[in-house]
């Protein structure tokens, strides 16, 4: 007998430990090598735990349980056959296969997919959880997780799962409203969350934390992608957004006001020639923040696929904590939730965040007269130990400023009558 030992790779150079958040497999089950047996949490992110060889498996942790990078977590019996009539698995069906034709999708479940009842006796907290790949089928299908019934470990909805009910169909029950039972459930808060909320508290803890509002007309950045989005899609094969046009112009403000762009070491402040500018994006893990090394040097087109790269990395559970570490400014956008006005919070050790918001068309005076403009309130929050309110506001404005005349971004936030000029 051949048993192979497991142990927990290194996330990250920093992370210590990881937490099994949900094992993909059950004790005894036949694993081909590279199949992703179990999801680990860490401090940063959510991985994927691959079987490194075939064979069956023996877990040594449970779900929930913290374990040390290094540590053992199951044992794989190599010498063990593979199970009769079963095969090394084939890729899951695509998302079409689960739009069938109304006969076969009769053939295959002849009864509307039910909604749960929850036992209450059985039930954990990783009842109900979706694998990445279910999330992703349900996210892009509008589907809640309470309108499939999991039959995974201990209740998991796997992608199996939501195929065979989008097959069967859903109960209309589930818009019937709020039950309002008065019962209660616990559920235990994954690692990120948890250095999530440890984070943020110790940012408003030590830090002089600040912020200074504005608000920018629109008008000329829609202008301007509406007249050339078509034309930037089939040039460079990437939508034309927003936030490409606000990581630009933060650039150019961070090279004019670099301690906006600094961060404090002790009795030190260092100071960054270069803007690796973090994009918040939300995920089905929580906040996450993957970092656009080297900003200042990308084009607009750049920028828009490494944000799309990005954010699918996140959403699908991908993105590594190396994609993640080592930003000098973040970038939020409340404004795709609806949000009008917020306070964001620093990301540290960073020492400010520019958070974007909804874009709501008000009366504004423009040349003395009241035209009606797409106008968006921004925020940057700051750490007052390092940047002054001068600085604070004078960075803000240079954003405002560039966003309101675009063609400055081409001159590193020069008036480009001035650069002609030679002024």
């Amino acid at each position: 007998m051949s048993v192979l030992e497991m142990k927990v790779p290194s996330p990250g150079e920093s992370i210590s430990e990881v937490e099994i958040a949900t094992w993909l497999v059950s004790d005894g089950d036949y694993v081909e090598k590279d199949q992703a047996i179990a999801e680990v949490d860490s401090d940063k992110a959510t991985l994927e735990l691959p079987a490194e060889e075939s064979g069956v498996i023996t877990l040594k942790a449970e779900e929930g349980d913290t374990v040390a990078v290094g540590q053992v977590v199951c044992l794989i019996d190599t010498a063990a056959p593979r199970p009769e009539g079963s095969s090394a698995p084939a890729e899951s069906a695509p998302k079409e296969e689960a739009q069938k034709a109304p006969e076969a999708q009769k053939e295959a479940a002849p009864a509307p997919n039910p909604m749960p009842v929850e036992d209450k006796s059985s039930s954990n907290y990783a009842t109900g959880t979706a694998s990445p790949a279910a999330s992703k089928i349900m996210a892009e299908n509008n589907i809640q997780s309470a309108q499939v019934k999991g039959t995974g470990k201990d209740g998991r909805i796997t992608k199996q799962d939501v195929i065979a009910a989008m097959a069967g169909g859903f109960s209309t029950d589930a818009a019937a409203g709020w039950g309002g039972t008065r019962e209660t459930k616990a559920e235990k808060m994954s690692m990120l969350r948890r250095k999530i909320a440890e984070r943020l508290v110790s940012v408003k803890n030590e830090t002089a934390m600040l912020t200074t509002f504005n608000e920018v007309d629109m008008k000329p950045i829609m202008d301007l992608r509406n007249a050339y989005k078509k034309k930037f899609a089939e040039t460079h094969d990437v939508n034309l957004g927003f936030m490409s046009f606000f990581t630009k112009a933060v650039t150019e403000a961070l090279n004019l006001y670099p301690a906006v762009n600094a961060q404090i070491d002790g009795k030190e402040m260092i100071f960054h020639d270069y803007a690796d500018v973090g994009i918040a994006v939300s995920s089905p893990k929580g906040l996450m923040v993957p970092v656009i090394r080297n900003a200042e040097q990308m084009s607009l087109a750049e920028i828009e696929r490494e944000i799309k790269r990005l954010a699918i990395r996140a959403r699908d559970g991908k993105i590594t904590p190396d994609e993640m570490t080592g930003g000098t400014f973040t970038i939020t956008n409340g404004g795709v939730f609806g949000s009008m006005m917020s306070t964001p919070i620093i990301n540290p050790p960073q020492s400010a965040i520019l958070g974007m918001h909804n874009i709501v068309e008000r009366p504004v005076a423009i040349d003395g007269k009241v035209e009606i403009r797409p106008m968006m309130y921004l925020a940057l929050s700051y750490d007052h130990r390092i940047i002054d309110g001068k600085e604070s506001v004078s960075f803000l404005v240079k954003v405002k400023e560039m966003l309101e005349n675009p063609e400055r971004m081409l001159f590193g936030s020069k008036d480009p009558y001035e650069v002609l000029l030679g002024l």
